[in-house]
């Protein structure tokens, strides 16, 4: 009985194969005709820009381009890890990402964490509304609001009474980007954490309430492993994205007085590369941070695979 009903599925399944094969011939004009944009829309933005990589070995020269450049082959990576900046820019990079993620990452969870034991829609959804919107200002407008709320005569001053202009302290830059960063994102990504405990089993929690399970417990307990593979997932791909800092905002919260700590690879890239008009080196600082990612990436994802039974990304 068991080996006709395994008979009967293989030919199902090799029905169902042939019937697709039939009608992908018959029909292979229209999935040409919706798929062809979207192929060839990755192949010029993503993977031809990639010939650009070739920057980063050459003193490349606009006029003459790829082809008539000089190559020097790895000389830009050795002038920028021999830069006695070198360090200062790195460890600016890395303390910004990775202080950001410390404070950064946890607060999504939390505030799902928080959002699920609302009992109220109506309550619920007007918070989410409130938590949400900082995402949609832009970062301009956003390091604008930050500028006019630390300046000499801004709010925060206001309130304690004092005239500390804090965009010009080299020790407060990391504070102001993380907690402006976490003030603006966190709303915004605990959505996939919110969606994910939508997941958790609601009578394995009224038990544990019957049980009496308190808050932690129940979290414990029901809550996190509903979300416990989305939080690894996103926290691989995070730690993937540490060397990827947003230029814009480094950028405008940047002063003469604060470059100390806010000087970072992806702004220093800008400057040599569009203000400076040093393409090979800035391509080649580029490439550089792009590998530590993928690095960095490659490394966290076989690390919590051996931490969490062979899953990972």
């Amino acid at each position: 009985m068991g080996k006709d009903s395994g008979g009967s599925a293989a030919v199902s399944s090799s029905s169902k194969l042939h019937n697709l094969a039939v009608y992908f011939k018959q029909h292979w004009q229209l999935y040409l005709l919706f798929l062809m944009p979207a192929f060839l829309l990755t192949i010029i933005f993503r993977y031809i820009p990639m010939g650009g990589i070739l920057i980063a070995f050459m003193n490349y020269n606009p006029i003459r381009g790829l082809l008539g450049s000089e190559w020097v082959g790895f000389d830009h990576f050795a002038r920028f890890l021999s830069s006695p900046d070198f360090m200062r820019y790195l460890m600016n990079t890395l303390k910004l990402s990775l202080f950001g993620l410390l404070w950064g990452f946890p607060i999504p969870i939390l505030l799902a964490f928080l959002l699920n034991r609302i009992l109220s829609s109506k309550i619920k959804q007007n918070i989410q509304l409130v938590l949400y919107m900082p995402n949609f200002i832009s970062v301009i407008v956003l390091c604008g609001i930050v500028r006019i709320l630390l300046s000499p005569t801004g709010m925060i001053n206001s309130l304690f009474g004092t005239s500390i202009n804090f965009m010009t302290m080299p020790s407060a830059f990391r504070t102001i980007y993380i907690a402006s960063g976490i003030w603006q994102g966190a709303g915004w990504a605990s959505i996939i954490y919110t969606a994910a405990l939508s997941n958790a089993s609601k009578e394995l929690k009224e038990a544990a309430v019957i049980d009496g399970a308190n808050i932690i417990q129940q979290i414990k307990a029901v809550e996190w492993p509903a979300i416990k593979d989305t939080v690894l997932i996103q926290f691989i791909m995070s730690v993937g994205n540490i060397m990827s800092i947003g230029f814009e905002k480094a950028y405008a919260l940047q002063t003469d007085l604060n470059l100390s700590t806010s000087e970072i690879i992806s702004t220093y890239v800008y400057k040599v590369g569009l203000l400076d008009g040093d393409y090979g080196f800035s391509t080649a600082v580029g490439l550089f941070n792009t590998v530590i990612n993928v690095i960095l990436l490659i490394s966290m994802n076989k690390i919590v695979q051996g931490m969490n039974e062979g899953k990972g990304i």
